[in-house]
């Protein structure tokens, strides 16, 4: 244990780690948006941060300030799904119908959703023809006008049906929804008997990968000794306090760190999630249907130079990715959905290989 320490002192000594930190201290300081980036896997951990947590209390942002992930969310449901498929309880290309409620199967049947042909592979690959309600910009506009409002489950598929007709025949072509994560999130419960946070964390481990300020909002409460979590905005609105139930149950829901996001998606890409190997290869596999080359499970896939990266984003503005050809895990996020765009160049860099 004292060489693995003296080791790891040596190596956060190095000039390669300082003049990283240093890049990426100088990239954040002209942001205009409070920003902070994490990465994991370039020989060290370290991170850097601008700007305010909570503006009102001058609390500084940090890499250990919580906020909520939104779509991020879908890479750990669909870990969720894989890994209750190892276990040999769910089937991939089982249809939905009888394994969601009941009254869910009876609204998408009545809106014309084929729940006998759509399977939970079409789920996780946004391959079911669901249209999506968390974009359509009636939902937007509903959660700005009543922003302490609570959606349940039932009610936020029922917005999908209310908004438009199915997309396309199951199993031909991508189509990102919500609520086909929605869908995978009642799917876990009623598989597993326990709500959709504690099926994840015992899931995919959690406790045991050192995350300090991941939760799950409404079902879990905030990890002991973890931060309070960071003001987020919409331009110049202030979204804090809209309700949880705007996004939770599947397609959101997570709590978390910068630092904390960057260590999951390397643990999850380097063996430390699933109890086989070849599960992550199902995970990354590319399927038949139109659109299959840019998300595979609960993940995009984006093709560069220096090989594929894997990553999500969340509609709040943050973002995370891995490079197998480096190793390298990043995690970005910005309080104010605005400065995602001039985060992302950081991001980047933080994930190309140092030549």
């Amino acid at each position: 244990m004292f060489r693995t320490a003296c080791a790891a002192a040596l190596l956060l000594a190095t000039p390669a780690f300082a003049q990283n930190r240093q890049a990426l201290e100088a990239g954040l300081a002209p942001l205009a948006e409070s920003t902070v980036i994490f990465v994991t896997g370039d020989g060290a951990d370290y991170g850097a941060a601008r700007g305010w947590a909570d503006p009102g209390a001058k609390r500084p942002l940090t890499v250990d300030t919580p906020m909520r992930i939104a779509s991020n969310t879908k890479t750990f449901v669909a870990a969720t799904v894989l890994r209750l498929w190892e276990q040999g309880r769910i089937d991939l290309d089982a249809p939905i119908g009888p394994l969601i409620a009941p009254t869910l199967d009876a609204r998408l049947k009545a809106d014309g959703y084929d729940t006998a042909k759509i399977t939970v592979r079409h789920l996780l690959s946004h391959s079911g023809g669901l249209y999506d309600h968390g974009s359509d910009k009636r939902y937007e506009a509903a959660m700005r006008g009543d922003p302490g409002h609570k959606w349940a489950r039932e009610s936020l598929i029922g917005l999908m049906a209310e908004y438009a007709d199915p997309k396309s025949a199951p199993g031909t072509e991508f189509s990102y929804s919500d609520d086909g994560y929605i869908l995978l999130g009642d799917i876990v419960e009623r598989v597993t008997g326990k709500n959709l946070a504690t099926a994840v964390r015992e899931q995919l481990k959690l406790d045991t990968l050192g995350l300090k300020s991941t939760y799950w909002e409404v079902f879990e409460q905030p990890r002991p000794g973890a931060a309070p979590r960071a003001r987020q905005f919409l331009g110049a609105d202030d979204v804090t306090n809209v309700d949880a139930s705007f996004d939770l149950y599947g397609g959101g829901g997570l709590v978390m760190s910068a630092r904390d996001l960057a260590h999951f998606f390397k643990a999850l890409f380097e063996g430390k999630i699933f109890a086989r190997p070849r599960t992550l290869g199902v995970m990354l596999g590319e399927g038949q249907h139109k659109g299959a080359d840019t998300y595979r499970f609960g993940i995009f896939v984006r093709h560069t130079p220096h090989g594929d990266i894997y990553w999500h984003s969340g509609f709040w503005g943050t973002w995370a990715g891995y490079s197998p050809e480096t190793g390298i895990a990043v995690a970005g996020m910005t309080t104010n959905q605005q400065g995602f765009r001039a985060m992302m160049p950081l991001v980047s860099a933080a994930l190309a290989p140092k030549r």
